[in-house]
């Protein structure tokens, strides 16, 4: 338990960090805490003064600096302004109160900056049709791979499954070739109408489960006149929604997070843009002011954390299942 709990923090640490981040201010002192924090002072005769710990007579009191000497200072008590305590050593050397102050302003600033709410909406709705049209079709065609007799289909199956290991960079060039010949550079086009035609690691996860599906099902639905599209509908569906949203949960963290295709093909359309490109190009254009940066990471990371803790319980049962084949 105790491991779980340390590799889990060790996890989610650079997750911590960034949200400390992202709600600090824009100036960062010499020993200030890495939360989100400010200096406590206290004010006298007009007067902010900070307050340091100092120790006297073996115990630590929060004091405020009011005459800063080299080799002697002297403080005010906040709890008795008018008693002045003069110390005798070097004040440089004391450790300042910090005050928990975060910065919810950030998030507002960055998401006024970044034109946040136009990003946010043009990556939901690549993602959302990019999700319905690759789910969609990979139903289709792993139905087809798992229940119909298709001359050469272990063979087609398997080069299918070799695309896996086909990086994107490998086809960039020719694909913006051919789009930009059908003139769709500078459209929403070439990021959404190829996942309507399958892809292939979704094809083989849905494979895997639609073939632990009994087939005496099918018989059944058969001999009642189901014919294939209504047994897909009425009988495989329903069983496999757990591999269904699997999939879809996949699909959409993919398209939320691709970076490479709408980088090649919205360049020079910043009214297209999704979030993985407006953050690259806002943290080049502030990348002195990291607590915006940082605010706008942790927007973007909202919506897919909030669906993933609403389905972690069928994504985790359909990636159980798709592995396993009877």
């Amino acid at each position: 338990m105790l491991f779980a709990i340390m590799l889990l923090s060790v996890y989610l640490m650079p997750l911590g960090y960034s949200a400390a981040l992202s709600l600090r201010d824009s100036s960062v002192e010499p020993g200030q805490p890495l939360w989100p924090s400010e200096a406590a002072q206290f004010s006298y005769e007009g007067q902010s003064y900070d307050l340091y710990n100092v120790p006297i007579a073996g115990t630590l009191r929060q004091l405020a600096l009011y005459k800063p000497g080299r080799e002697s200072s002297v403080f005010i008590d906040p709890k008795d302004p008018t008693q002045q305590i003069q110390w005798q050593g070097r004040w440089r050397t004391l450790d300042k109160v910090w005050n928990f102050a975060p910065r919810w302003s950030n998030f507002a600033e960055a998401w006024r900056i970044t034109n946040f709410g136009r990003l946010f909406f043009n990556t939901v709705a690549i993602a959302v049709i990019g999700t319905i049209g690759a789910v969609g079709s990979a139903v289709i065609i792993a139905y087809g791979f798992s229940r119909f007799r298709i001359p050469g289909k272990t063979i087609l199956f398997t080069i299918l499954v070799g695309t896996i290991i086909l990086p994107q960079q490998v086809t960039i060039v020719p694909t913006y070739a051919m789009f930009a010949t059908i003139g769709w550079e500078g459209t929403w086009l070439p990021l959404l109408v190829p996942h309507f035609f399958g892809n292939a690691y979704n094809i083989f996860l849905l494979r895997q489960f639609f073939m632990s599906i009994p087939r005496d099902l099918d018989e059944a639905a058969m001999i009642d006149g189901a014919g294939p599209f209504h047994i897909l509908w009425s009988v495989i569906v329903p069983q496999a929604w757990p591999a269904i949203i699997a999939v879809s949960l996949f699909h959409f963290f993919f398209a939320w997070n691709d970076f490479l295709a709408p980088l090649v093909y919205l360049v020079g359309h910043e009214d297209l843009w999704p979030i993985s490109v407006g953050m690259s190009y806002f943290a080049g254009q502030y990348n002195t002011q990291p607590q915006l940066i940082q605010a706008t990471a942790i927007m973007a990371l909202a919506l897919p954390v909030v669906i993933f803790m609403f389905a972690q319980k069928v994504f985790v049962q359909g990636v159980v299942v798709t592995g396993v084949e009877k």
